[in-house]
């Protein structure tokens, strides 16, 4: 599961925001010591891996059946874990291991649902199917 890949290319977008929302925005950012731009691009980010499944195209869809976490993200997950089964993790690393935790479980949730519509559409063989 890729959560926050790597970004070698950005691209700039000039959006006119209704001021309103710009004030909570800045409130929110303030109050999570984040720049308004970091925080808006989580949002989106959020936004868009949450879109249902059912609304994706075939290509996305086969895209997150295949979804895992990245390499360096494994890595530190995986030394959590076995540092916390041994009570070696301070409270900064727990908070840490639990966002790890939840980032798996979600991608977990949304692999498994791709495949169910994977399936649905005949885009992959049933998991149970006779082969």
């Amino acid at each position: 599961m890729v959560v926050n890949p790597v970004r070698n290319m950005s691209e700039l977008i000039a959006l006119e925001i209704p001021e309103s929302l710009v004030k909570k925005v800045k409130e929110i950012a303030a109050f999570n010591r984040q720049g308004i731009e970091e925080m808006l691009i989580e949002w989106i980010d959020r936004t868009i891996n949450d879109i249902p499944i059912e609304a994706l195209p075939d290509e996305q869809v086969l895209a997150l059946c295949n979804l895992q976490m990245g390499e360096e993200q494994q890595r530190v997950f995986s030394d959590l874990q076995s540092r916390h089964s041994e009570g070696l993790l301070n409270a900064q690393e727990i908070k840490k291991l639990n966002e790890l935790m939840q980032v798996y479980r979600h991608g977990s949730v949304r692999k498994a649902k791709a495949m169910q519509v994977a399936v649905m559409r005949g885009l992959i063989p049933a998991l149970n199917a006779i082969l």
